[in-house]
């Protein structure tokens, strides 16, 4: 079993900032990529941030500029820094990982959700 678990979402005013963290745990054997999306009501779930080993990362568009994702390797978690925050960033976040597990079988799991709320 593989979970990952979502936290640091809220209420935050238009220009704050907010920091979302996902831990991932359970049967791991390696972790290939790990990444954050968010669906708002009535829309599609759309791809904010990834990141691969560490490194590598890909954004959004929308995002660029303003939300830095980054990883630790060694405890299986990632964070996204996001800054200057408006009313379209209003979403509920997913994390996700595509990873293996013991038997080495690949699939991409997913956290529950933290709501993220940009309202004045």
């Amino acid at each position: 079993q593989v979970q990952l678990v979502e936290s640091g979402g809220g209420l935050v005013q238009p220009g704050g900032s907010l920091r979302l963290s996902c831990a991932a745990s359970g049967n791991i054997y390696m972790i290939i990529t790990m990444g954050w999306y968010r669906q708002a009501p009535g829309k599609q779930r759309e791809l904010v941030a990834t990141i691969i080993s560490g490194t590598r990362t890909n954004y959004a568009d929308s995002v660029k500029g303003r939300f830095t994702i980054s990883r630790d390797n060694a405890k299986n978690t990632i964070n996204l820094q996001m800054n200057s925050l408006n009313a379209e960033d209003t979403a509920v976040y997913y994390c996700s990982a595509d990873l293996r597990t013991s038997d080495l079988t690949r699939d991409t799991y997913w956290g529950r959700g933290t709501q993220v709320t940009v309202s004045s």
